[in-house]
C-alpha cells in the first residue's frame, strides 16, 4: 500500500493567527510536524497543503513538499482531496495529520498506516483516558467502540454513561478512551466523505468524524500509548515552548 502523509495548514486560526508559523526554538510549528512525518517509515511522501501563500513560501524555504489548495475547503478532509488529485503519483491511502502537534511520533504514524490494508475504510488512533480531568474536558473527544474494533460513537461528554455511579467515580471502573484526531483514509473512501454534508450529531458534537459514521462508514481505531500536544492558543503554545525546553524535545 502507498501512503502520503497530508499536513493541512491554514494561516487564519481563529484561537491563535498565523500558528503553523509560530516559531518553536529554531523551528516553526509547521515544520516540526513535517519534519516528524518524515521520519515514519510507512509514509511514502509527505506534503503540507495550505491556502495561503506565507506558509508555502516558508516550506519551500524549509527545503519541504507543498502544495497551494483553495481557500474555499471548510475541513482537512476537503483539503487532503484537492492535494491528492492534484498529484500526478498514485496512492492508495491518505493519511491527514495534524498541523498543531509538534511533537507527533513517527511511531504513532507508523501504527495507523499498519491498519491500511486495503479493508480499512478509515483509520484512526486511540489513547486510554488517565484523569477524571481528561474525561470531564470537552475539548477532549472520547469514542466508544465496537468489538469489531470500529468506533461505535464520538462524543464530547464521557461515554458511555454509568448508571447509578457517581461521576466522580467513573474512572474505577472499565476504561474511557480519547480520540487522537489523526485519519488515514482509503482513496476512493475520501473522495465520497469529502462531499458528504454535515450530519444532525456533527453539528451538535461539532466533531466531523461524526459525519462519516453517520453515513454508514467504517472507523477503525486502533490504540497508542503516546501522548500528544497540540498547539490550539498561546497559552499551548507557551506550553510547547516550555517542553521543548525541559526535554530538549526534537
Amino acid at each position: 500500500m502507498r501512503i502520503i502523509g497530508i499536513i493541512p495548514a491554514r494561516y487564519a486560526s481563529t484561537r491563535l493567527p498565523g500558528k503553523p508559523l509560530k516559531m518553536l526554538g529554531d523551528t516553526s510549528l509547521i515544520m516540526r510536524v513535517y519534519n516528524q512525518c518524515k521520519k515514519a517509515a510507512t509514509l511514502d511522501e509527505v506534503m503540507v497543503a495550505t491556502d495561503d501563500q506565507r506558509i508555502e513560501e516558508h516550506v519551500k524555504k524549509c527545503g519541504g513538499r507543498v502544495i497551494m489548495t483553495s481557500v474555499n475547503h471548510e475541513s482537512g478532509t476537503e483539503r487532503c482531496l484537492e492535494a491528492v488529485n492534484a498529484l500526478n503519483e498514485k496512492y492508495d491511502y491518505v493519511m491527514n495529520i495534524q498541523g498543531d502537534e509538534p511533537f507527533i511520533s513517527p511511531v504513532q504514524i507508523d501504527q495507523l498506516a499498519n491498519i491500511c490494508d486495503g479493508n480499512t475504510q478509515i483509520g484512526t488512533l486511540y489513547k486510554r483516558i488517565s484523569s477524571q480531568k481528561e474525561l470531564e474536558d470537552e475539548n477532549i473527544p472520547k469514542v466508544v467502540l465496537g468489538e469489531n474494533g470500529n468506533a461505535v460513537y464520538f462524543s464530547r461528554s464521557p461515554v458511555p454513561h454509568r448508571r447509578g455511579i457517581e461521576k466522580s467515580k467513573w474512572m474505577e471502573g472499565e476504561g474511557y478512551l480519547k480520540h487522537i484526531g489523526i485519519y488515514a483514509y482509503r482513496l476512493d473512501i475520501l473522495a465520497t466523505i469529502a462531499g458528504l454534508k454535515p450530519s444532525k450529531a456533527e453539528r451538535m458534537e461539532q466533531l466531523e468524524q461524526l459525519r462519516w459514521l453517520t453515513n454508514g462508514y467504517d472507523i477503525r481505531a486502533v490504540e497508542t500509548d503516546i501522548e500528544n500536544l497540540s498547539v490550539d492558543t498561546q497559552g499551548d503554545l507557551e506550553d510547547a515552548i516550555r517542553y521543548l525546553n525541559e526535554f530538549k524535545a526534537i
